[in-house]
């Protein structure tokens, strides 16, 4: 029960919702950056929501099948064909012995991810199958999948066909505005430079990765050189250095940081960090803390319903 690489296209890798608790450690949370498509997949399969993934990104593989497996593809929209035939995002697709998987041209978006209705054969590291592919563990050796590649399931099933409705279908685009709250330096920016910060578009810069998102536009500086002692980083977390540009901490980010803290990316928002691309442009919107912890409270909502509204059914129901 495996699946093989035929091409295993830019960097495709296990992923899962990630390490919880181990920043402590120096150990970044990782895990799919766009978690929410990631657990969208397993809800439809009937899946725990933290049970692996492949992450997709930009360029998608071409796998063979050689097992009858259900699987979903979320995320980013590529042309997708099975055996030739085309198939879409956010439905079950049913893969038999000899079938093959293509990933054609990106429509939108960045990554998609490929749950499948089983368990993958892998290594538990820090309570996590995510590959952290900044440090190199985890995952399949701790490195991108290659062509020739096989992964081996422990248990494979089919579930019936089923797909998202339309309205919960995610939707991506190349300019989003993203939710944030004030960073703990706010203070030592000056009204002017916070003003710049959030009327203007920010473009992606192609050194951007699963580490960091930087971005550029017109400088933001501190209103004054404050020496800073180190202290914790979280994903989402916008510092600025002293160039002026400003870094999106992202989910292999390191845990420790001292440039100022200009904002935080909304935990409710993060998941459409993990769909921009070299030359997106980002805006920023400030809402309260309070109006953050809302807005996650409606998503967490939402997800809920949806785990019972999708609830699992095996193929035979």
């Amino acid at each position: 029960m495996s699946i093989r690489f035929i091409d295993a296209g830019l960097q495709t890798s296990v992923q899962d919702l990630g390490r919880t608790g181990m920043m402590r450690y120096g150990v970044s949370q990782g895990g799919a950056a766009d978690p929410l498509a990631a657990r969208l997949g397993n809800l439809l399969l009937g899946n725990p929501p933290h049970n692996p993934v492949l992450e997709v990104t930009l360029i998608g593989p071409r796998l063979e099948f050689q097992c009858d497996i259900s699987l979903v593809v979320t995320g980013a929209r590529f042309t997708l064909t099975l055996d030739g035939e085309s198939v879409e995002n956010d439905q079950v697709i049913q893969a038999r012995r000899g079938s093959v998987l293509n990933f054609g041209q990106l429509l939108s978006g960045t990554r998609a991810y490929i749950a499948f209705a089983g368990q993958m054969a892998l290594t538990r590291i820090f309570d996590s199958f995510s590959t952290h592919l900044q440090s190199g563990f985890g995952g399949c050796g701790g490195q991108p999948l290659k062509k020739g590649d096989l992964i081996r399931f422990e248990e494979t099933r089919t579930v019936a066909d089923r797909q998202l409705r339309e309205e919960h279908r995610l939707r991506y685009t190349g300019h989003p505005r993203l939710r944030v709250v004030a960073g703990a330096e706010e203070t030592l920016f000056s009204g002017e430079t916070l003003e710049r910060f959030y009327t203007q578009a920010f473009r992606v810069t192609p050194q951007s990765n699963r580490m960091g998102i930087r971005l550029t536009g017109e400088p933001l500086h501190c209103a004054a050189r404050t020496q800073i002692i180190s202290s914790g980083l979280c994903p989402g977390t916008i510092q600025v250095p002293p160039d002026g540009d400003p870094i999106i901490a992202f989910v292999e980010g390191q845990t420790i940081g001292g440039y100022p803290r200009i904002a935080h990316v909304i935990s409710a928002d993060q998941h459409l960090l993990g769909q921009l691309k070299a030359n997106d442009r980002i805006s920023f919107e400030k809402v309260s803390l309070a109006r953050a912890h809302e807005i996650l409270a409606g998503k967490s909502a939402l997800l809920n319903q949806l785990t019972a509204e999708y609830s699992f059914h095996s193929a035979s129901d």
